[in-house]
């Protein structure tokens, strides 16, 4: 990414909410970087009444998408569609920004190349107008003493600190820091966000896309940054203090509210923590290609038998005879014929190239890519998707007894136990 001036795309997704729009749009006229770097989109989820955006000094659009449903991810993608900055900044509608803010992220994203989230703190806006707001954040982000009259700070997330402290504020992220990675406060280069596809479309309801498009972006190799000192205002508590005061009967919504997004993202991301790893899901944790040209039915459901039990894998074979004829079960849908999609690709965290059929002789294809990247002389390749896509191969051999080459035709009847019992 080239020197300053960094030219900077704020995307805001909106739904029938103008005094909130209004409090940030403000905020961004107040920001100390240069509004001719500057373009703030609004994102309408399909408000019955378009927001005014009134007149600003920096540049700013207003694109519009059909009311069907809550359809934040696709409101960001229209909006980010139409940005020209070489940084997209996500930032929701009730969530106002310090004076600093659009400098520092930028200035982060520039540097880093990154995904980048910003600190997002909690306080109590209700009846203070924009200029008060407005007046309020510069005092905060100088430092000045507070004035009769200025909102209740309201509490940060525990769990979210505690995140970036393990983490080194994501210098040291691994798979499962995807969590600390939220959409109100989110910036990279659009180039970035561009390549992996943008947010998931296929999200419909409140919550679960920011973890999906970190997922994927750590797969596709980015990296993960947190960035205190850019800080932006939410008008009122954390989703977790929402629930004080709530009757059983809320919590209980509350609880099939936070379920429904579990189950979106169990769906799409493959990181065991995300999901049941015993259930078959469209995306596997573990995509295997075999090459089965030549062998039999009996090697070929021999190895893939092995390949995908214990493991949330799926294989897909170069000729797929076993499919058409061979015996493997029709209802088990964990094996394929033909080349693995693009989508399940940027979704597995592991990638496994098998030449010819093996046998797994004690562990499962699971715990051997707990030990990517990593080579066996009987034909199997094991790689993380993160390291391919970073261009990483440092190849360990793998240990020579725990796969081996299938080299005849074995007995099903003995493999299956029904020889068991029978006297020899």
């Amino acid at each position: 990414m080239n020197a300053t001036p960094v030219t900077t795309s704020i995307v805001i997704p909106y739904y029938a909410d103008q005094t909130s729009l209004d409090i940030v749009l403000a905020a961004l006229a107040a920001q100390t970087y240069p509004t001719a770097c500057m373009e703030v989109i609004v994102a309408d989820d399909g408000s019955p009444q378009p927001p005014q955006l009134g007149s600003r000094p920096y540049a700013s659009r207003l694109v519009r998408q059909e009311d069907r449903g809550f359809r934040a991810a696709a409101a960001r993608n229209l909006g980010a569609a139409v940005a020209s900055g070489q940084v997209v900044c996500f930032l929701d509608g009730d969530t106002i920004p310090e004076p600093d803010y659009v400098a520092t992220m930028t200035a982060r994203v520039a540097s880093s190349g990154a995904l980048v989230v910003g600190r997002r703190r909690h306080a109590d806006l209700r009846g203070l107008s924009s200029a008060q707001v407005v007046a309020w954040l510069a005092r905060q982000s100088a430092g000045a003493p507070a004035q009769a009259g200025d909102p209740s700070v309201l509490a940060e997330p525990a769990w979210l600190a505690q995140g970036y402290a393990d983490s080194d504020n994501l210098r040291a992220a691994d798979e499962r820091s995807y969590r600390f990675v939220i959409s109100a406060v989110l910036a990279m280069p659009a180039e970035l966000f561009a390549r992996v596809g943008g947010f998931d479309a296929s999200f419909v309801g409140y919550g679960g896309e920011d973890w999906e498009l970190a997922n994927r972006l750590w797969l596709a190799g980015a990296d993960l940054r947190y960035e205190p000192a850019a800080v932006a205002w939410h008008d009122g508590p954390d989703i977790a203090g929402r629930e004080v005061g709530l009757s059983e009967q809320q919590r209980e919504q509350a609880r099939r509210e936070k379920n429904a997004e579990t189950l979106r993202c169990a769906h799409l991301i493959t990181e065991p923590g995300a999901r049941d790893p015993g259930l078959v899901w469209e995306y596997p944790d573990i995509v295997v290609t075999l090459d089965d040209r030549g062998y039999s039915p009996a090697q070929v459901m021999r190895c893939v038998s092995d390949l995908v039990r214990g493991s949330d894998a799926r294989v897909w074979l170069r000729d797929g005879a076993l499919l058409t004829g061979g015996g493997w079960p029709s209802t088990d849908l964990r094996v394929v014929a033909g080349p693995p999609p693009a989508a399940a690709l940027a979704r597995a965290r592991f990638q496994v190239q098998v030449d010819r059929p093996v046998i797994l002789t004690g562990a499962s294809l699971a715990q051997l890519c707990a030990h990517a990247p990593c080579d066996f002389d009987a034909g199997v390749r094991i790689r993380r998707t993160r390291d391919l896509a970073r261009g990483i191969d440092q190849v360990a051999v793998g240990d020579a007894c725990a796969v081996v080459a299938l080299t005849e035709e074995p007995s099903l009847e003995a493999w299956w136990g029904w020889q068991r019992g029978v006297a020899q």
